[in-house]
């Protein structure tokens, strides 16, 4: 008899992780290095304790040894709550039982740019990346699942940031395809029938139930409310739309870098004319990428200002100059258009 349904689901999904992960370090081997004399990869699970990364946890474990991979762990303690570095050792012991190697508890120091949610991932992330570079880890897996990337999609769509915002997270992500994210097609309850099946501890944070986060409101009553209103499915829907919706946003971000030349001159400026003449959703992409280039941060650079740069093209007045984040200024100048740090 095999195992549990949930288990064989989420361990099909981190073997087909595994998979590409061996394929991608087979493909970039320098010539004449083959399969059997590269080095084994390294393979970390982000792990909060919580019933999606424990599972990913649980599913590496087993998966990994079968494919020549070593596998380890890392969580992160926020420091934002009374006893998270306890908690943050317990998560230790556990994948430690899992036999994971190496295994570490990291502390960060939250900050307060962009709200508490946004810092927090910022700091997560940035303490992930050191992990990985510490430990020279080839990936590292987030147990991200189908429910968050429906949540992401209403947060992008509540912010109107765009088609870009509306393909929530991707699949693989990160310098050199670093973050994976093997869950995204399997739903949270899958991941918790697969804990308790395997009698695995979990912790449930606080804070996915504190109304004081944007993304637990919209867990816990929004997402909740349009399921009343439309119907089961919301969930799975949204999550196609993103797939989607990422699917067009790579076509047009193609699209504008081979378009981007033929609108420079021999001096490498933009050329108001040659810009108007571009579908909007690609010459936006283009005054993104020269503002971003300029020194513009790209967190911090919202569609509103894309738009204030856009009308300079589109609706040219003798408008001055427009600021952007990053001390960048855009302004237009006979004909030309000049994004550069002011």
């Amino acid at each position: 008899m095999g195992p549990h349904p949930a288990v064989a689901a989420i361990r099909l999904a981190v073997r087909r992780v595994l998979h590409d992960i061996l394929n991608d370090q087979t493909s970039r081997a320098p010539a004449g290095r083959t399969a059997e004399r590269l080095p084994s990869p390294l393979v970390l699970v982000a792990c909060s304790g919580g019933a999606d990364s424990m599972a990913l946890a649980s599913a590496l474990a087993f998966e990994a040894p079968k494919l020549g991979v070593r596998a380890g762990g890392v969580t992160v303690d926020h420091g934002l709550q009374p006893g998270s570095d306890l908690r943050a050792e317990e998560v230790v012991v556990r994948l430690r039982e899992l036999r994971l190697d190496p295994v570490e508890s990291v502390a960060v120091t939250v900050g307060r740019e962009g709200g508490p949610e946004a810092a927090a991932r910022d700091a997560r992330y940035a303490a992930l990346d050191a992990a990985a570079e510490r430990h020279g880890a080839t990936a590292i897996l987030l147990g991200h699942t189908r429910d968050d990337q429906a949540e992401t999609v209403l947060l992008g769509l509540a912010r109107g940031s765009g088609i870009r915002s509306l393909s929530g997270m991707a699949a693989v992500s990160g310098a050199d395809g670093r973050y994976r994210r093997p869950f995204l097609h399997l739903d949270r309850q899958t991941a918790r029938k697969a804990c308790m099946v395997q009698s695995l501890p979990v912790w449930d944070d606080p804070h996915n139930a504190d109304p004081a986060y944007t993304r637990s409101r919209l867990r816990h009553e929004g997402l909740p409310a349009l399921e009343k209103a439309l119907g089961k499915g919301v969930v799975e829907a949204l999550a196609r739309t993103a797939q989607l919706s990422r699917d067009d946003a790579d076509a047009l971000d193609t699209w504008a870098r081979q378009a981007e030349a033929s609108v420079r001159d021999a001096a490498g400026l933009l050329e108001c004319a040659k810009l108007y003449a571009l579908p909007p959703a690609v010459r936006r992409r283009i005054l993104r990428r020269a503002a971003i280039e300029a020194g513009a941060p790209a967190g911090a650079l919202f569609a509103r200002h894309i738009e204030e740069v856009d009308r300079l093209i589109t609706g040219w007045r003798g408008q001055g100059a427009i600021n952007l984040p990053g001390r960048v200024v855009a302004q237009r100048q006979g004909g030309r258009l000049v994004i550069r740090q002011g």
